[in-house]
């Protein structure tokens, strides 16, 4: 499964982070269908290039020209004047095998809960952040997944 060679590869490189978006909302049990793999970093210049290092191996690339360094560089510039929230990578060969790296929040200042799924123990972003994250973007989809979760966990 696509999601455990992702998450195989971004600790093999040692990189800090968490799954979020519809898999993390999968994961705490909401019904949620997703493609592409959300993940939030710790805002360090070391596991941004780790990510970009990992993804690569797996033979996916970023859909913009540019590189981790620059991504962390100007990050701020990105989210303020390019309205760019992640940085996403998808397998030429295969473009439903896409990662998006949420640029817009520090997995620093974030709660993680370890999940068992497929024999496995995987980094899932916490229940409440999650959620504040899901409105916070405000889209539909998010604002019904934020709901569902709510639903889940009162």
């Amino acid at each position: 499964m696509f999601l455990y060679d992702v998450v195989s590869a971004l600790e093999k490189g040692r990189v800090r982070f968490a799954i979020a978006g519809g898999y993390a909302v999968a994961l705490h049990g909401a019904v949620r269908g997703t493609m592409d793999v959300d993940i939030v970093l710790r805002l360090s210049r070391a596991d941004f290039l780790a990510a970009e290092s990992a993804l690569k191996a797996l033979g996916l690339m970023p859909r913009l020209p540019v590189s981790a360094g620059e991504v962390f560089d100007f990050r701020e510039e990105y989210i303020t004047n390019r309205n760019l929230i992640a940085w996403s990578f998808s397998n030429p060969k295969d473009p439903s095998q896409a990662v998006d790296i949420i640029i817009t929040h520090d997995l620093a200042k974030l709660k993680v809960k370890k999940i068992a799924s497929g024999g496995r123990t995987l980094p899932v972003l916490a229940v409440s952040d999650l959620i504040a994250m899901k409105k916070a973007a405000g889209r539909p989809q998010d604002l019904e997944d934020a709901r569902a979760l709510e639903e889940l966990w009162p």
